[in-house]
């Protein structure tokens, strides 16, 4: 039986090279177009015919949009706004990249259980929110890590940790959806495998396997949850960055 760590393994699908460079197409790659494809015909089909009184599925992207839209709102301000389409993008993929690895029986991939996908997501954003800051503050943006009004010695040693902070944010960005996802489906398969190991037992196989099968029934909500969770976590986090590169303090 597969290992609980096999489910994360790339699989080359087509090999690509380029310029020198490995840019295979994997199993990955895969699931985030198809991710991609998915978002976009849930778009188009929800906006393809608006009406006053939505239907079901503008009435869904209408709820998702406004809520990233909130977000921004509460978080930034007015000026927020322009950034609706950027974490609006975020948030979706990342949503649904996180539920894809949950559907059964079709060898579904979870793209954000790889650091490289979650970093390069998370280095996004990183990146977007200094040029954001330098652009609306120049060489002023570098006050965000000066506390006012404090002792001397104390405002150097706050200002070297909240710099130091403010690098670290993309590697923990990343790091937390990347863990979250990870170890959710190793726990899934653990408790499939004691569903399969303790339910083979001749005598009472209803008896050792049913408390690992509702475990693992348990476990798949909370996984849906979860996936619903660090997909809003992911936006809110990025939402803040961008309040600290256009507000400042």
């Amino acid at each position: 039986m597969a290992g609980p760590m096999e489910q994360f393994a790339l699989k080359v699908l087509k090999p690509l090279n380029v310029a020198g460079f490995d840019a295979s197409f994997t199993n990955s790659s895969l699931w985030m177009a198809i991710a991609v494809v998915g978002i976009a015909i849930f778009l188009f089909v929800g906006t393809a015919k608006p009406q006053l009184v939505p239907g079901r599925m503008q009435a869904a992207v209408e709820y998702l949009y406004d809520f990233v839209r909130n977000m921004l709102d509460e978080n930034v301000g007015p000026e927020g706004r322009r950034f609706v389409p950027l974490l609006f993008s975020l948030f979706i993929f990342v949503l649904v990249c996180n539920l894809l690895g949950l559907i059964p029986w079709v060898g579904a991939f979870t793209p954000t259980s790889h650091i490289a996908v979650t970093f390069g997501l998370a280095l996004l954003v990183f990146v977007i929110v200094c040029i954001v800051g330098f652009a609306k503050h120049g060489l002023h943006f570098f006050s965000l890590f000066w506390p006012k009004k404090t002792f001397l010695p104390l405002a150097i040693f706050v200002a070297a940790i909240e710099f130091l902070s403010f690098l670290s944010r993309p590697f923990t960005l990343a790091i937390r959806l990347f863990a979250n996802m990870t170890a959710g489906h190793v726990l899934l398969k653990v408790f499939g495998t004691f569903v399969v190991a303790l339910g083979s037992f001749g005598a009472l196989p209803y008896v050792f396997g049913v408390l690992p099968l509702a475990v693992n029934v348990a476990l798949s909500a909370l996984e849906v949850l979860i996936a619903v969770v660090q997909a809003y976590v992911f936006a809110l986090l990025a939402s803040l960055y961008l309040n600290d590169a256009i507000n400042l303090h």
